[in-house]
């Protein structure tokens, strides 16, 4: 017998960042009794200000974007019935190339060692059995994303004790194309070539190792999405309308990285052989 409940731990960059990829997966093994821990890296200070305001821009105020989203990602988090939220509170870095990737408390900036030991005592605290995290290119190159791909596996390797499942979020190329077709037919982005056409995004859709249907948390995730109401990344998924959201985002696909239960090729349960 289990001395703790089972526990599922999402590291991630931004506010916001919990729902896109892993928010139906929170909901789902909320329901189901799961321990749920969101780590938040970042205060998301490089976001939309008001009215879309972009940093840089008169009328952005990094402190108040950031005490913004915070409140937003509470919020979403409720929607979602996380257990436990946890901020590092570092500096949003802003897209590769900007000025504030080197500033000295960015995220970007801050050594991997040092990060690591931060998450490590959370891990540590928690105990996860499941840990999600990003792939090495943090899904789309962003600086902030990257970072937080090398301090979770960084933090792994510092809990010697710990068993944990590590899995990286991953959108298969299928999902691309869907989400692509889509927006064709609904006039979304129709002007110009098509990148996916010429750069194929996303995960081969073969390397995909887990595929968690959460269709059955489609209202929560919706509604964590809308609480991020001040990004327009969030707002784009919403303007498709539910309909189209659930059927793109109705599954939510990750890579195994680290296993030792022995799990088959492609699991429907994150907890397969712990549960």
């Amino acid at each position: 017998m289990r001395d703790r409940p089972l526990t599922l731990m999402a590291v991630h960059a931004h506010p916001d960042d919990e729902v896109t990829s892993t928010g139906g997966t929170l909901a789902r093994y909320a329901a189901e009794g799961v321990t749920t821990v969101v780590v938040t890296c970042t205060d998301g200070r490089c976001g939309d200000g008001p009215n879309g305001v972009k940093p840089g821009e008169a009328g952005h105020d990094p402190e108040a974007v950031a005490a913004h989203r915070r409140r937003e990602l509470e919020a979403s988090c409720a929607e979602l019935k996380v257990t436990h939220l946890e901020m590092l509170g570092y500096h949003d870095s802003g897209m590769l190339g900007w000025d504030t990737n080197a500033a000295p408390q960015s995220f970007w900036a801050t050594p991997v060692t040092a990060a690591a030991e931060r998450l490590a005592g959370l891990i540590r605290r928690y105990r996860p059995d499941v840990l999600l995290t990003y792939d090495e290119n943090g899904g789309y190159g962003h600086p902030d994303h990257i970072q937080v791909h090398r301090v979770t596996m960084a933090a792994v390797e510092l809990v010697t004790d710990s068993s944990a499942e590590v899995y990286m979020s991953a959108l298969p190329r299928s999902a691309f194309q869907r989400i692509g077709e889509r927006m064709r037919e609904m006039g979304i982005g129709t002007d110009g070539p098509d990148p996916a056409a010429e750069q194929p995004m996303g995960w081969p859709d073969e390397e995909i190792t887990a595929r968690i249907d959460v269709t059955g948390t489609l209202e929560q995730k919706f509604a964590a999405l809308s609480a991020h109401a001040s990004q327009g990344d969030g707002a784009f998924f919403l303007s498709l309308g539910r309909e189209v959201f659930g059927e793109i985002m109705g599954v939510e696909c990750y890579v195994r990285v680290r296993d030792s239960t022995g799990a088959p090729a492609v699991e429907h349960d994150l907890f397969s052989g712990l549960r």
